[in-house]
């Protein structure tokens, strides 16, 4: 009886809004779900059903298609069980068997990394995307479930968690365009990472509820008077803003809770884009807009399709409201963004015709082609999700949009990597103006290029597109391979003429080509760039030429490149708890620009001459680095040397403050080696602190620590 109520009110919420859907599939679905997971329990101690059952109720909130519905209520089944992908695609049809691929995490393959697991997840997801776009809507619904029942999960894994669900499948919502799930993904996020921050903003709000709905119902009486009595038929709702967007203005102005005023947003539901104009001239009408605030996302819409007119208004007892103006069309597509243009045919196919609107779902495809490094592409997804746009024009009358902070680099790649790679200058609005230049928006740009200009590693400061970044990078890192090639093949060509044997020679009988494939090589110039860097030595090359007892006899085996290269010098050595896979003794010294700690990711690369240089993983120099000099490295037990990291701390401007975080800190057993206070006018604080650390565990122990001291705003680890 329970299971027959849980699938009828499911198959009773599509049938609302597709009469005509195969409801069967639905229930037949259930009955396998039910079948391969039984026995399986949640960590909350539910059966595991319960999790396919609610991201299925969620993806039909979505409106979606039968398919998707049925995807949803099987697409832990392949992971979780021992159903095979074959299986789902006998019983239930390729397109549905596709769609739970899409989804299902590639949790059988082994990862160097917990970033690389997660970049080829989302790989495997774009991929199968560029195909159906119905699979991220499921992994969507997937996500809102997992993160409303994150509270069973240990502290790390939630942590986790919501730092990727904010990273990646908040933004990826608000891309799609889809309003409620944004909202939600981000207050949950903002409740596992700040917990002290969302309690005290939920207490707060709790405090002025009702004098908050006395407000809203105020100026919606107000608002509606002033639009009939100019003959309009409108809908206006008020709401205070999600948790998330709220602390996100408290971040980024500096702002206590108090001190935020346009905590309410009205929206104004009319027919006709007309009538949104005429609505908006009332409301300027009557109250005094405030300059800078208005925004036209109807005759500019958002990468997303949102369309809406946004102003800020001066308003009853001189505080500040927001204004949202759209038709009921606009609002549809606010709310349900992509979802909202899935379009029925009398086949009952589910069938998406407006798919080449989504501009940046085809760059993200692009990119996910183009980029080959896990880290450098995941970084590059992050990046794009979280930007702002601005709106700029060819010389043609073309309108582009790019990221906020882009420069006339980004434009110029956007044209073409040869126009970006000799890109000199710019002539923006007819005026001559050099490659720093941000764009803005109503910018007309045309590129200036000269054949003597080529990139340079500044560049990547300058530029703020993925497709920007991912061509400079790609062009520097070719340029270090020609001569770590060249450099290969001098030391090569000198090793082999000490045996009397000519390169030029071996190379045309393609014996260098199958020395390389024999020492695990891609090609000849692989391998030549492997010695170039250090990370193979000719005589590994020799000894596939050469008998061992010519190889200069009696000589003790060679070291490898890198042992050649770091072996320390006697009583040098230091611990820094640091493992160089299969070499002992190694130079080595961490990077000043992401300070590892012992518990973080991390990757070493060989730098000629000072041994290997340790990142974390996640370091934007990584990026950058090339890929033929990385080296594997890992943490030992012992590395627990306390090492120097800073902490900038934003608080208020009071009496005792310093010493309270002082406090915190040193309760977490962690010493203060210096300190350094700013103040800035309106009460506000900068502090640094140097502090003495010895892993990730206790960064993050002191970092919470600073967080619940009153008065603080943020705390975290400074860059560089």
């Amino acid at each position: 009886m329970g299971k027959e109520t849980k699938v009828s009110e499911l198959v009773e919420k599509v049938q609302a809004y597709h009469p005509t859907g195969d409801v069967e599939l639905i229930r037949r679905a259930y009955d396998f779900s039910a079948k391969v997971h039984a026995g399986q329990k949640r960590l909350s101690g539910e059966p595991y059903l319960v999790h396919p059952m609610a991201v299925a109720g969620i993806i039909a909130d979505l409106k979606l298609d039968v398919p998707s519905i049925v995807s949803g209520l099987l697409h832990d089944t392949v992971e979780d069980t021992l159903t095979t992908l074959d299986e789902v695609k006998s019983v239930f049809g390729a397109e549905i068997a596709t769609l739970v691929d899409g989804v299902t995490k590639l949790s059988r393959v082994n990862f160097t990394s917990r970033e690389e697991k997660q970049a080829e997840n989302f790989r495997k997801m774009i991929l199968a995307m560029a195909n159906d776009v119905r699979v991220i809507l499921i992994k969507l619904a997937d996500r809102t479930h997992n993160m409303r029942t994150l509270d069973h999960l240990p502290v790390e894994k939630q942590i986790l968690t919501a730092q990727e669900t904010l990273e990646i499948y908040a933004p990826l919502s608000h891309r799609l365009g889809i309003a409620w799930i944004k909202d939600e993904l981000e207050d949950l996020a903002l409740k596992y990472l700040h917990p002290e921050i969302y309690y005290q903003l939920k207490r707060n709000v709790a405090k002025k509820k009702a004098a908050r709905e006395k407000y809203i119902n105020e100026v919606i009486s107000i608002i509606t008077k002033k639009l009939e009595g100019e003959g309009m038929d409108a809908e206006v709702t008020g709401r205070p803003k999600h948790f998330y967007s709220i602390y996100q203005k408290m971040e980024s102005q500096n702002l206590l809770y108090d001190q935020i005023y346009d905590l309410v947003a009205f929206r104004i539901l009319v027919d006709t884009v007309r009538e949104c104009y005429e609505a908006l001239g009332v409301i300027h009408s009557h109250w005094k807009p405030v300059p800078g605030r208005f925004k036209d996302y109807v005759a500019l819409p958002k990468p997303n399709m949102y369309q809406s007119l946004h102003t800020t208004v001066i308003g009853p007892y001189g505080e500040r409201m927001e204004i949202q103006i759209r038709t009921q069309e606009m609002h549809r597509v606010a709310e349900e963004g992509i979802a909202a243009h899935w379009r029925y045919k009398e086949s009952k196919d589910f069938q998406f015709n407006e798919i080449q609107r989504f501009a940046w779902l085809r760059q993200l495809i692009e990119w996910q082609q183009n980029l080959q490094d896990p880290q450098e592409f995941l970084h590059s997804i992050k990046e794009d999700l979280f930007a702002e746009e601005v709106y700029v024009f060819t010389p043609k009358g073309d309108l582009l949009n790019f990221p906020k902070g882009s420069t006339v680099i980004d434009f110029a790649y956007r044209i073409h990597s040869e126009i970006g790679h000799h890109c000199s200058g710019a002539r923006v609005n007819g005026q001559l103006l050099p490659l720093k230049y941000l764009l803005r928006s109503g910018d007309t740009v045309e590129i200036i290029t000269t054949h003597q200009q080529t990139p340079s590693r500044d560049w990547l400061k300058l530029v703020k597109t993925p497709r920007a970044k991912s061509r400079i990078r790609n062009w520097l890192k070719a340029q270090q391979r020609e001569r770590s090639v060249l450099l290969g093949r001098q030391i090569l060509e000198s090793d082999l003429s000490r045996h009397k044997l000519d390169y030029a020679a071996l190379r045309r009988e393609g014996r260098m080509e199958s020395i390389a494939k024999e020492l695990g090589m891609k090609d000849e110039e692989t391998l030549l760039a492997s010695i170039g860097y250090g990370k193979v030595t000719p005589r590994q090359a020799l000894t596939k030429l050469v008998p061992a007892e010519k190889l200069e006899p009696g000589r003790k085996q060679e070291e490898g490149t890198l042992e050649r290269l770091f072996r320390l010098v006697s009583g040098q050595k230091r611990d820094f708890g640091i493992k160089v896979k299969g070499v002992e003794d190694v130079l080595l010294r961490f990077a000043r620009c992401c300070h590892p700690l012992p518990g973080e990711a991390i990757v070493g690369f060989i730098t000629r001459g000072r041994g290997v240089t340790v990142h974390v993983t996640s370091c934007p120099t990584v990026l950058e680095s090339d890929p033929q000099r990385k080296v594997e490295v890992s943490w030992q037990d012992n590395g627990q040397t306390p090492r120097p990291i800073k902490i900038e701390v934003s608080c208020i401007d009071r009496p005792g403050l310093l010493a309270a975080i002082s406090a915190a800190i040193t309760s977490a057993e962690v010493n203060i080696a210096r300190a350094q206070v700013r103040t800035f006018p309106d009460q506000k604080a900068l502090n640094t602190f140097e502090v003495m650390i010895t892993n990730s565990d206790q960064l993050k122990r002191v970092l919470r620590n600073i967080s619940r001291v009153k008065g603080v705003k943020k705390a975290t680890r400074a860059k560089g």
